[in-house]
């Protein structure tokens, strides 16, 4: 084939005029600033893309730093393969032969040569020319951040090409000679990341754990996978080996043992089941039946910590008869009322009489990662429903519904339709499963039904089509084609024909997990092209998202990336031959093209459709130019489809970019709209900075708004960040309230970076000298977490919020000056922005106007307000399939347990409104304030006791999501908990000074008695920036918010609550020694404990994590010791022998803690 090129030049190579810089990726929590590896990107990265780079797409280690070509013949040279070479290699120092990738453009090259190698060898190009074009094209591509292969790609493809790596065990590939499948090599990449899989037989003990096994395996290698599970029998046909539900509950448990490489989330996998299944009840309830199983879990663990402690509590009182103890046996009934069983009570009762004090009662919450979902099945992939239009039907005539028996097609029994689909809606609405997908309206549009109809689909629902057969997605970034406000629609076309080449090439030189798999998906060489950015692209344009012109816009772009896919697959199929099943589906694939070309020029006359799709609206579409290229496209796809066929039977889907979208600095993924008008921007260690979305300033340009107009705007969102200018409260005012220049000063530097003026008035900012000296204000309210130093100087509440929206901004352009009303509905989001909002149905119907242009699926999920209802939930569903859509996921806003509710936490509904209202990071700390205003008020005492002035604690520093947290703490003399401090130093001084205030906040409330376990309560699983992975504790690895992480941390280290640490502390608990006294018997004077009891009083609870170190293990006797036996002391002296562990006295001999080494008296 030939090549033209028009992103690179023959004279200036692939990279052209991009500049490259070097960025500093900081690795762990204590890099400090100017410290980092660094990675060599293209300038325009942002820094996040730069992470993703380095850390996920840079091999890490074993490329050589010397290389040589291996020669091959019929190959240019410029595609030579590359090796270490060993022999050079030896002259240069160890440590420097082999390193990691360290220059995206060392990626680029890998990817693109490995490209263009295998497709010289597939015979792709007329000549070495195209061969060079075809290479710089992509690398420019990938380079401007035009377009990008899936993760699989930018991990693994080229390795071997590029450096000689060999990585993983081999799989399968098909010899292109003979078409039959043989063992791979390490030559041939694993580039795929979507599968479908098929059950094999109906017998849930045979094919499911086929299934199972093979599903391990791409869990493993962090791949997604699903499949259509209808084909197992149900329980009552195969009563001895189970049914469906069993075999999925141990493919969800399979499944929850097996971590992708190097990674620790959860496997990416989806469940399918038809709905005439006889077990389809059990399978729409199971994941609201398991939320509800843990629900009961979580309030059954406290009912019996709460009810056990007081039957410990009142034996210790007066006894473990009941017939003495009055208290006693009024525990122990109100433990009956609270249905804690019989027999555990007598075991209670028992420990009691044995000596026991207390007893370690499994706790379980609400944390994703917690044991408590670990405890429940079906958390570890999705599930969906296959519905079919027939059901549909019966639904709306209110008719009974046959469920049919897998082993001979006869029917179980029947239940209403009606009383299903409430069903359905019931369980997405509680527990956002199952999604639902439209059988017949996938299969109207499938190419190859003489295969087998289209049954699975891949664990996000893009990839609809044959089972055992997979997909390697590429992504094209919209707004990289933007051209002077215009979508640069040739330039489009043009890199959708290398990519679809792309993909091809993709096919022949991947290797696959199985020989069923490698020789389907050869056979149908199915394509994944999608795009991502297309909210952002409209709003650039100055498109409304919820337009017709939006959605005109959004078809005409994908009526253009599929016609020209399909184009070229036609284009290819002449040179190199059609896909091998294409003879016997020819019919039904051309049936399937005509009707996407009679939808791209809106003709009508549509073929074997129960439901018509939305045409492209060539009046709507603002770019004529446009849908004349798209309807070109799919005119040259049609005819030349029917002269030489198609080498792929499918060619674009809309999935999830994930890593695709940050690498991409995609505005949005897919075709989702903005989320929001302000946006905040990575600053490189440098904490965060706030500004008005890109989007929304060329969107203003493009509407008319000169400089001035858009400046203006932009500060009434984002703010000023300085009270000159600013109503009521600016230098004049304070200046008169006693401010001098240097208080002045400092406030300004503040501002810049704060989310709320009050956060920057603080004793930090200004001075303690300055705050009680000049400005005459107390300790005490300095000390009070809920002062307001700018209330106290006199500002009204209508002066501090005009300064404050001067300062910092409203969040929202809704009320800026020179905003035209009619433009507001341009750049509405899908969150809410000020009282605007993107509705529910916009979505949908956004989603309808491109799905008929889609070869399969639109990975999205529709989200629903937490006030939704069942209905609501029915009729999206309804909806999207009029609509034409092949499938619908809905999540409704707190459906899960693991999802933090708003309103749960506030006690007015005004509040409420307030807060959900709100910005993110502002709804962040004013949740806090009340959470510690509703403790504080409940628990406070009457006495406040104070620290000792001299204490001990411990200070834990960390990384939260790349942002360094200093965690310190104060204990009283018994190592119970009584201040904290924390520290984020390189953050914004009001974010700063919150922390600051939250944490005088809770000392407070501790010193006045709250128990730390209702702010540990209160606090875990807040969700908030910054979040994510947790470096430099030993304990939590993870955290969904700062006060996530502070109270996790807290929580382990005071309470031992070891059900919130990702990993456990080791050692005895100081709690575990000790079984305490026998009823009636006096009290021990234990020798063994004494060196416990010092070890208590001067060493910090919190950072022993209440336990021993091993090397001061102390040994303690039982009940039953004899009075002679002597006891062994622990002693500071190391052991001699090994120099790690501590010497143990037991009389005159004395033994090594660690080691063993025994010896004489010293």
């Amino acid at each position: 084939m030939q090549i033209e090129r028009r992103f690179s030049s023959l004279d200036a190579g692939a990279y052209g005029d991009i500049a490259f810089v070097t960025r500093l990726i900081a690795q762990g929590p204590e890099a400090e600033d100017g410290e980092g590896d660094p990675v060599i990107v293209p300038a325009h990265f942002s820094q996040v893309a730069a992470e993703v780079m380095a850390r996920s797409f840079c091999h890490a280690d074993g490329v050589p730093a010397i290389l040589k070509p291996v020669p091959e013949d019929g190959v240019p040279e410029f595609l030579w393969r590359h090796e270490a070479d060993l022999s050079a290699l030896q002259d240069l120092p160890a440590d420097q032969r082999f390193g990691p990738e360290t220059d995206a453009r060392q990626v680029f090259d890998r990817m693109a040569g490995a490209w263009t190698y295998w497709g010289w060898k597939g015979g792709y190009f007329d000549g070495p020319e195209d061969a060079r074009a075809y290479l710089d094209e992509m690398r420019a591509m990938l380079a401007s951040q035009m377009a990008s292969p899936s993760p699989e790609q930018w991990q693994g493809t080229g390795l071997h090409w590029a450096y000689g790596i060999a990585t993983g065990e081999p799989g399968f590939r098909v010899d292109p000679a003979t078409g039959r499948v043989a063992r791979a090599d390490a030559s041939h990449p694993r580039p795929h990341g979507h599968f479908i899989q098929s059950i094999g037989d109906g017998l849930p003990d045979e094919g499911a754990l086929d299934l199972w096994q093979r599903e391990a395996r791409l869990i493993r290698q962090a791949k997604g996978s699903g499949t259509n599970v209808s084909d197992l029998q149900a329980a009552d046909e195969t009563p001895s080996q189970g049914g469906l539900m069993d075999a999925l509950r141990l493919g969800d448990r399979v499944a929850g043992t097996v971590r992708p490489h190097g990674q620790n989330r959860r496997s990416t996998r989806i469940a399918i089941c038809d709905i005439d299944h006889p077990e389809v009840e059990d399978f729409i309830d199971w994941k609201l039946e398991e939320e509800n199983k843990l629900s009961s879990l979580i309030a059954g663990a406290h009912l019996h910590q709460q009810h056990l402690n007081a039957i410990f509590a009142a034996v210790a009182q007066g006894g473990s008869d009941p017939a003495r103890n009055a208290t006693l046996t009024q525990a122990l009934r109100e433990a009956r009322r609270a249905m804690i069983p019989e027999s555990f009570l007598h075991r209670v009762l028992h420990y009691a009489q044995q000596g026991f004090t207390s007893i370690r009662f499994p706790s379980f919450d609400t944390d994703w990662d917690g044991t408590g979902y670990a405890s429940v099945s079906g958390q570890n992939g999705d599930t969906a429903l296959r519905i079919s239009d027939a059901f549909l039907q019966a639904v709306r005539d209110d008719r009974p519904w046959a469920l049919l028996r897998r082993s001979d097609g006869g029917v179980e029994r029947s239940i209403p339709a009606r009383a299903l689909w409430d069903r359905i809606g019931h369980a997405a609405w509680a527990s956002a499963e199952p999604s639902v997908q439209f059988h017949d309206t996938i299969n109207a549009w499938h190419t190859c039904p003489q295969d087998g109809w289209v049954r699975g689909s891949s664990a996000d629902g893009a990839f609809l089509f044959l089972d055992d057969t997979a997909c390697s997605i590429a992504v094209l970034n919209l707004p990289a084609f933007l051209r002077d406000g215009a979508f640069d629609g040739e330039g489009f076309a043009h890199a959708v024909g290398l990519w679809t080449l792309t993909a091809d090439i993709t096919v022949a030189m991947a290797q696959f997990p199985t020989a069923g798999i490698a020789q389907r998906s050869v056979d149908f060489r199915p394509l994944g092209l999608g795009y991502a950015g297309l909210g952002g692209l409209l709003m650039r344009m100055g498109l409304g998202y919820d337009s017709d012109a939006g959605r005109a816009m959004g078809a005409a772009i994908t009526a253009l990336l599929t016609g020209t896919a399909y184009a070229f697959s036609a284009q290819m199929a002449a040179q190199l031959g059609a896909f091998a099943g294409h003879a016997r589906n020819s019919d039904a694939m051309l049936r399937v093209i005509a009707n996407h070309h009679a939808a791209a020029h809106d003709v009508g006359g549509h073929d074997g459709l129960n439901v018509v799709p939305l045409c492209l609206d060539g009046d709507a579409c603002p770019d004529p130019s446009l849908v004349a290229l798209a309807r070109d496209a799919w005119d040259r796809a049609l005819s030349l489809g029917r002269t030489h066929g198609f080498r792929n039977a499918q060619a674009s889907l809309i999935a999830r970019a994930g890593q695709i979208g940050l690498i991409l600095d995609c505005d949005t993924q897919g075709l989702d709209p903005d989320h929001a008008q302000v946006r905040f921007a990575a600053l490189g260690g440098q904490g965060e900075a706030k500004a008005l979305n890109p989007a929304i300033l060329q969107g203003m340009a493009a509407l008319g708004y000169d400089d001035d107009q858009i400046a203006d705007i932009a500060a009434h969102a984002v703010g000023h960040g300085t009270l000159i200018g600013s109503p009521a409260i600016d230098h004049d005012a304070l200046t008169a309230k006693g401010f001098g220049p240097r208080q002045l000063d400092r406030v300004e530097a503040a501002l810049q970076g704060a989310f709320d003026i009050r956060f920057v008035f603080n004793q930090w900012t200004l001075g303690r000298d300055f705050c009680r000296g000049t400005l005459g204000i107390a300790d005490d309210l300095l000390a009070d977490p809920g002062f307001d130093l700018l209330a106290h100087l006199g500002f009204s509440q209508a002066q501090i919020d005009a300064a404050n929206d001067h300062v910092c901004g409203t969040m929202t352009i809704e009320g800026a000056p020179h905003l035209r009303a009619q433009d507001l509905a341009v750049f509405d989001c899908a969150s809410p922005c000020g009282t605007r909002q993107l509705s529910v149905d916009s979505h949908v119907r956004m989603m309808a106007a491109v799905q008929g242009f889609v070869s399969g699926g639109i990975a999205r999920t529709i989200d629903l307000p937490n006030a939704a209802t069942i209905a609501d939930t029915l009729a999206l569903h309804d909806l999207a399939w009029s609509q034409g859509l092949k499938g619908s996921a809905i999540h409704r806003d707190g459906s899960r347990l693991s999802q933090p509710v708003i309103r749960s936490l506030i006690g007015e509904e005004e509040d409420a409104q307030a807060i959900i209202a709100a910005p993110p990071r502002q709804r962040a700390g004013i949740m806090a304030e009340k959470i510690v205003e509703r403790i504080i008020v409940r628990e406070i005492r009457s006495q406040r006791e104070k620290l000792p002035l001299r204490r001990k604690g411990y200070t834990q520093k960390a990384s939260v999501g790349g942002h360094k947290v200093y965690l310190r703490t104060g204990e009283y003399d018994d190592g119970n908990l009584g201040e904290i401090f924390i520290d984020m130093h390189k953050e914004g001084a009001g974010f700063r000074a919150m922390m600051n205030n939250f944490a005088i906040a809770v000392s407070v409330g501790l010193q006045y008695g709250v128990p730390l376990e209702e702010f540990v309560d209160a606090f875990t699983f807040t969700r908030f920036e910054p979040a994510g992975a947790v470096q430099g504790n030993d304990s939590i690895k993870n955290a969904t918010s700062i006060l996530d992480y502070v109270f996790r941390e807290l929580a382990v280290s005071y309470l031992d609550r070891t059900d919130l640490a990702h990993v456990k502390p080791t050692g005895a608990s100081f709690d575990d020694l000790g079984e305490g006294e026998r009823e009636g018997e006096a009290p021990r004077a234990d020798p063994a404990l004494q060196p416990l009891t010092m070890l208590r009083q001067v060493s910090s609870a919190g950072y022993l994590r209440k336990r021993l170190p091993q090397e001061l293990m102390v040994l303690q006797g039982g009940a039953g010791r004899s009075q002679g036996q002597t006891a062994l002391r622990v002693d500071a002296e190391p052991c001699a022998a090994c120099q790690e562990g501590v010497i143990l006295r037991d009389g005159a001999f004395c033994r090594c803690s660690c080691c063993g080494w025994s010896g004489g008296s010293a």
